[in-house]
């Protein structure tokens, strides 16, 4: 299979290189300033409004929708692990930062007319933001055939009640719409109950009650609840009872999106490893000369590559085959990414020592973010028992 990238794809990365080497590399140390200085939980650095701009001017922008950008899973692959060296910064920067990226792939695919006018349009000039409203504190959302908050059709609109948290994007002040999921038909079976509708974030009726933490560092995600919130019949998207099936068309650019930025971030840290092994001296000589560092190095590098090449045919086989014929492949590359990511940072961590566990270093909450994501998406668990089905099935056909 060909893993090499397109001649469109190979010049936006070079253009892509250039605007993290000038722009968003020399921009991490003030956003390290603000946070300092108290910048709220879920708010923006300041920093990105003039970095969207000179992303644009760069032709960097809205790259993560295929059916926009012209870009395939294999190619995007590619610029996400680049943004990934910079996590804070760089995704959002050209607008490719969770969840608005994967909510504007669910859009282009399913809104209609007006709903694109109305939530696709304003998420694709990054003039609002957006959060998809699943995961509930009171029941075990790894299933979400579980979810309990209620869709209910009254007339022309529906009435949504229940109580969300871990909402990604909706801590963020710009987020001014929640894709959220809840139970319209609870007869149904399994995987026909759910609804998506577009719920306005100031509606009469959503309460955010707080910005979440993740390991105790400031997230954008949020505690939302639903009071009987009224919203217009038009702001399903897709049919009633067609939740899953709107969900899924923004899980496998969310995975594939999430695994190649945590391939870049763990690149990242192994660089740092390796400088701060050459700088430091200790018991006689420089870190890099010891025997446990060195090949905690080399299992980093051989992981890390391993990985990649992993994530990039999985990418593939999505573009050429199609999400559902590479489930098994999505599962088994959001397990290995998330894997390889901690794996590196938490070397990364110890070969930094005291640094590596303080503020004055992002490694931790580069750690954090990686160790996060385990959960974030489908836990582990989840996606290890989906890869063992198919391959138990898939056996099970070979010895008929």
């Amino acid at each position: 299979m060909n893993l090499t990238p397109s001649p469109r794809a190979r010049e936006l990365l070079g253009a892509l290189t250039s605007f993290m080497d000038e722009c968003v590399y020399p921009a991490e140390a003030e956003v390290t300033k603000q946070r300092a200085a108290g910048l709220p939980a879920g708010h923006e650095p300041a920093v990105l409004d003039s970095l969207r701009d000179e992303a644009k001017r760069r032709g960097l922008w809205n790259l993560c929708v295929p059916g926009l950008s012209g870009l395939g899973y294999l190619d995007y692959a590619y610029i996400a692990e680049v943004t990934g060296r910079s996590p804070d910064l760089a995704p959002k920067s050209i607008n490719g930062g969770a969840p608005d990226s994967v909510n504007m792939v669910m859009l282009d695919a399913v809104a209609t007319a007006d709903q694109r006018t109305r939530f696709l349009d304003p998420l694709l000039a990054a003039k609002s933001g957006s959060a998809f409203a699943m995961t509930e504190p009171a029941v075990a959302s790894s299933d979400a055939s579980n979810i309990a908050t209620t869709i209910r059709r009254d007339g022309d609109e529906y009435v949504v009640d229940g109580h969300k948290w871990y909402i990604s994007g909706a801590a963020n002040p710009r987020c001014n719409v929640l894709f959220v999921v809840g139970m319209s038909d609870p007869t149904a079976s399994a995987h026909r109950r759910h609804t998506v509708v577009a719920v306005p974030a100031g509606a009469p009726g959503v309460t955010i009650h707080r910005a979440m933490s993740v390991f105790g560092y400031d997230d954008d995600s949020a505690e939302i609840s639903f009071d009987s919130v009224r919203v217009p019949a038009a702001n399903r998207l897709g049919e009633e009872g067609h939740g899953f099936a709107v969900g899924q068309v923004r899980l496998a650019a969310a995975r594939l999106q999430h695994c190649m930025r945590m391939v870049g971030l763990a690149e990242r840290a192994l660089e740092l490893t390796c400088r701060r092994a050459e700088e430091r001296l200790a018991f006689g000589g420089t870190l890099s000369r010891k025997g446990q560092l060195t090949a905690q190095v080399a299992e980093s590098r051989i992981a890390l590559d391993q990985t990649r090449l992993f994530v990039l045919h999985t990418a593939a086989l999505v573009d050429s085959l199609g999400s559902r014929a590479a489930q098994s492949q999505i599962s088994a590359a959001k397990v290995l990414a998330m894997r390889t990511a901690v794996t590196v940072l938490d070397r990364a961590v110890g070969v930094h020592g005291a640094m590596g566990v303080s503020a004055d270093s992002p490694l931790a909450r580069w750690w954090a973010l990686a160790r996060g994501l385990h959960i974030a998406d489908g836990p582990e668990e989840v996606h290890l028992e989906v890869l063992a089905r198919n391959e138990l099935a898939a056996q099970e056909a070979l010895a008929r």
